[in-house]
């Protein structure tokens, strides 16, 4: 029977100050596997911008919220850190998220929880990195950014920066139990 082995770097706690590190994490490990496809998750586009300095010559998709995320009609996303993601080559994706959208409706309409959102608040007791990991996985893929099926580096983080790196196998949002977390890079612990 073969195996390997490999560490997982903990964070103490999650903090924008893991962002540094998680991307030094991710590319090298990226490096070791000769993995090309990396999907990253961004907010106000800080990290969104400081990946495309990182992952230069890579297929790099940067995620942000749906507009409206927050406040009706607002984007997250800054215009200055929008125009440098571009500029670095960077492949920006704005859409629903594959955990929320009309089933997030719902719940606040009815008061009741809908099956996307138990599974992302499963995906949560590994942390909610992992959660966005995946979500900004199956968004890469439906967009078709990213190839289903083929390995992709997913960072994400706890609130603003990044604190989680793994390493998925993609998939599409119909085809969520295909998705596959092949690697744990980095993730804090609470």
């Amino acid at each position: 029977m073969s195996e390997r082995t490999g560490g997982i770097t903990y964070f103490e706690k999650p903090d924008n100050d893991n962002t540094e590190r998680t991307l030094q994490i991710a590319k090298e490990r990226a490096e070791q596997l000769g993995l090309r496809q990396v999907v990253v998750a961004t907010t106000g586009g800080d990290t969104g911008k400081r990946a495309t300095e990182v992952f230069q010559d890579y297929h790099l998709v940067v995620v942000t919220h749906a507009t409206g995320s927050r406040e009706p009609n607002v984007q997250e996303l800054t215009d200055d850190n929008k125009e440098a993601i571009l500029a670095g080559g960077a492949r920006l994706l704005t859409c629903q998220h594959a955990f929320g959208g009309v089933n997030r409706a719902i719940r606040r309409k009815l008061n009741t929880y809908q099956v996307d959102e138990v599974i992302a608040y499963t995906l949560r007791i590994f942390g909610e990195g992992m959660k966005v990991a995946c979500e900004i996985t199956l968004m890469s893929a439906d967009a078709g950014l990213i190839r289903a099926g083929e390995p992709v580096l997913a960072i994400a983080g706890t609130g603003r920066g990044a604190d989680t790196a793994v390493i998925l196998r993609g998939a599409n949002a119909q085809d969520f139990f295909d998705l596959r977390v092949n690697e744990i890079l980095c993730k804090p612990v609470f």
